[in-house]
């Protein structure tokens, strides 16, 4: 009886033990939960940004890149891939990193209408071997703009081209359809970014015959296996290989990734009011870089903003409503399919809305401070400066123009707009600046008491 009463007894403790086990492991756990959460904390990456929530002007450069990593069908990147394509667009890196090159926002442009779009970001690098990401760009055989489009496929997929308007060259109807080329190739090839991007370059039809040719389904057809294509499309899904590796290799190296972290342009599709006639007049009214907005929209010839078929073509900016536009509140700006209600006169108060490129760093800044100004030294920050109990009217400033400065960068320097400062001057939109001018930053000013 003795040893069943035992026994008994130990098997009524046991689920005591073991509560009391699982409370010593839980208190265990608890205690080194600030711990673990700390290392984690460091080796985890930042949260992404969330794109649909943030729509101010401006975005970091290295966001730009996550979300082209994060978009990758294809992530591996096997040692010596394609070496011959790494070596050829060994530059894509750095025109990337690059402060003086448009390719950054506009590859953010491209990557964010692929990812709302729910395609692969390898089609983000498409640009780079069709036109090295140069929207005005013209191959001697025909084909145009940032996707290199045929007349007949750019009239297929609804760009319009008329007399005096290629849409091919505008980067939004260019990218808008050749985004949807993609996304109809993505599905007819079952989702194969290899077997789309070579029905891209050399037309779904050649690559649908290659596919029967070998007998197999599409979903069982490997691109390498394929026949009777160029070699021009055989090597473009190496051509996008080598690129995608390259962007990895790169951000291996702190000082590409520091190049990167940055304030970059928000790009967005923006129609103008109908009263403007011309990108400089835009990029004053909303204190945009008006020579970057010309690069960036060549269909529009010499600036000069036209109207195909009666209808107003968009503009590749930051759209108006991001920056809040000089002279107008934030309720007078609409987007409606990127179309913007006039703004008020240009004139109005000059701390109406924000100004672009507000939040760029110290470093973004260096990069606009090859002129130089010119001011009293008797003058403070706030324009006077006392002596002996008395103040003095401060000597307007001045700025000598630097080379490859403008308005809008000039203008960015010294916190004011730059249609104030071209009409403190006598100047308007249309004006070019050229290095040696001497500018005036203020106006005349009284002596205060």
């Amino acid at each position: 009886m003795r040893p069943a009463r035992a026994l008994a007894r130990a098997a009524s403790r046991r689920p005591l033990h073991a509560a009391l086990a699982a409370c010593l492991c839980l208190s265990a756990a608890l205690s080194a939960a600030p711990a673990l959460a700390a290392d984690a904390a460091q080796l985890a990456p930042p949260p992404a940004a969330d794109p649909a929530n943030d729509t101010g002007p401006t975005r970091n450069g290295r966001d730009i890149y996550q979300r082209f990593r994060d978009g990758l069908a294809d992530k591996t990147c096997e040692p010596g891939v394609s070496s011959r394509w790494r070596q050829h667009f060994a530059t894509a890196p750095k025109r990337l990193a690059a402060k003086d090159d448009d390719l950054l926002p506009l590859f953010g442009y491209v990557v964010d209408a692929l990812r709302e779009a729910s395609l692969p970001t390898e089609y983000a690098l498409i640009p780079f071997v069709e036109s090295g990401y140069r929207p005005g760009a013209r191959s001697a055989s025909g084909p145009a703009g940032l996707w290199q489009m045929i007349a007949m496929t750019a009239r297929n997929h609804r760009v319009p081209m008329r007399e005096g308007y290629d849409g091919r060259l505008s980067p939004v109807e260019s990218t808008q359809a050749a985004v949807r080329y993609l996304k109809t190739l993505h599905g007819m090839f079952g989702g194969d970014w290899r077997l789309t991007v070579m029905a891209y370059n050399a037309g779904e039809y050649r690559v649908l015959n290659a596919v029967k040719r070998g007998g197999q389904s599409i979903a069982a057809t490997r691109h390498d296996d394929l026949t009777g294509l160029s070699d021009i499309t055989t090597a473009y899904v190496r051509k996008l290989h080598a690129l995608s590796c390259l962007m990895e290799q790169a951000d291996d190296r702190a000082e590409w990734l520091s190049a990167l972290d940055r304030p970059v342009p928000r790009l967005a599709a923006v129609t103008v009011p109908a009263e403007i006639d011309s990108i400089g007049e835009w990029a004053a009214r909303t204190d945009q870089d008006s020579a970057q907005l010309l690069r960036l929209n060549p269909m529009f010839d010499n600036g000069r903003i036209v109207r195909p078929g009666g209808q107003r073509a968009p503009l590749l900016a930051v759209a108006a409503s991001a920056i809040g536009t000089p002279g107008s509140s934030a309720s007078a700006l609409a987007l409606a399919g990127g179309e913007l209600l006039p703004s008020a006169d240009a004139g109005s108060d000059a701390n109406a809305g924000a100004k672009v490129f507000s939040t760029a760093s110290a470093a973004n800044e260096a990069a606009f401070t090859s002129g130089s100004a010119e001011a009293s030294d008797t003058a403070d920050s706030d324009g006077k400066k006392t002596k002996a109990g008395k103040s003095v009217a401060a000597a307007p400033r001045r700025h000598t123009v630097g080379r490859g400065e403008n308005a809008w960068t000039i203008a960015k320097r010294y916190g004011m707009r730059a249609a104030d400062l071209l009409k403190l001057n006598g100047l308007n939109a249309k004006t070019v600046l050229k290095p040696g001018q001497a500018l005036l930053i203020d106006g005349p000013k009284s002596g205060r008491k």
